[in-house]
């Protein structure tokens, strides 16, 4: 793990200062998935700085000394909240930042962590937090909509001539999500309730699953930090046959050796590729938090219908 001292930040920042003059809000987002929706609402009027890019994973990321060095000069600072940042906290402390914190899941609908807390790793080393909720809260747009009111509240804090751009912003793109809830659940609904079953790497889609009625069983909990067991898996064997789960998913952020080992075991295929904590990249098809929510579920959909008319399928027992 690298050590990141406030003496260091200081020391850079006195390197890089003339490169600071800017008339844009920074704003560092955590993860991507925040990151595209500070674009959506800040536009032009903001200077974004990612964390955890595409196809990383916020669980297990190790902060930089560039990190830093952005967080001292953040105008607004972006976090999910309910620990899903262990790295966070260590992060600012570091950077000297007085930056505002924003936590923009703050009035969300939040679902509580079956396990009671989950893992960071600490100088090498695991460490349990307990945390009692599930962080995943953006999976459901639902939530996602609260999300975009609270950035753009902190963008109008920290930006007061420019509040009425971020209202604006927001109110366009919170219509774009509410649309694309319905257009969800119309896909969700041609599957029967008894066939919407599927198999996951980590428990990160129980707000999906609250909105829209597909079940996902998952070998790890909330956090990709805690290996499964071989208890694990053979519970995930048992639940996948009680439940007769139709399809397997690997997940953008993890190995997907795991998920790919269970679906051998149980005989289903490994259906696709789904976006849990972090978008693809720009040429993927989860570039946007739009675009992987749609990704989710239309890749959902299509595996479940398509088991549904296999008269092979798990999901005719």
């Amino acid at each position: 793990m690298r050590i990141i001292t406030p003496l260091a930040v200081a020391a850079l920042l006195a390197l890089t200062a003339p490169l600071q003059a800017s008339a844009k809000l920074n704003v560092i987002a955590s993860f991507s998935i925040l990151g595209d929706m500070a674009k959506n609402i800040g536009q032009d009027r903001i200077e974004l700085r990612t964390l955890v890019g595409p196809d990383s994973d916020a669980h297990v990321y190790e902060p930089s000394p560039a990190d830093a060095i952005a967080m001292a000069k953040a105008d607004v600072i972006l976090i999910n909240g309910l620990q899903f940042e262990g790295f966070i906290t260590r992060l600012i402390q570091a950077s000297e930042s007085t930056a505002p914190v924003t936590e923009v899941s703050k009035g969300a609908a939040i679902l509580r962590d079956p396990a009671g807390g989950h893992y960071h790793f600490y100088n090498g080393k695991a460490v349990f937090h307990a945390a009692p909720f599930d962080p995943h809260a953006w999976q459901s747009i639902t939530n996602a909509r609260t999300y975009v009111k609270n950035i753009a509240a902190a963008f109008c804090a920290a930006d007061k001539p420019g509040c009425d751009s971020y209202q604006t912003n927001a109110r366009a793109y919170d219509e774009k999500l509410a649309a694309l809830a319905e257009k969800i659940d119309s896909e969700v609904a041609r599957l029967p309730d008894a066939h919407r079953t599927v198999v996951v790497g980590h428990n990160a889609f129980r707000y999906f699953e609250e909105d829209h009625g597909i079940h996902f069983l998952s070998p790890q909990g909330v956090s990709t930090e805690s290996e499964a067991s071989a208890a694990d898996v053979a519970g995930i064997l048992r639940e996948i046959k009680k439940n007769h789960a139709a399809a397997v998913f690997a997940e953008n952020i993890s190995n997907p050796r795991l998920v790919e080992q269970i679906a051998s075991e149980a005989g289903l295929p490994v259906s696709g590729v789904l976006y849990s904590d972090a978008l693809s990249g720009t040429e993927g098809p989860a570039a946007t938090y739009i675009d992987m929510m749609q990704h989710n579920a239309s890749t959902l959909v299509s595996a479940l219908v398509a088991a549904t008319a296999s008269p092979d399928s798990a999901v005719n027992p």
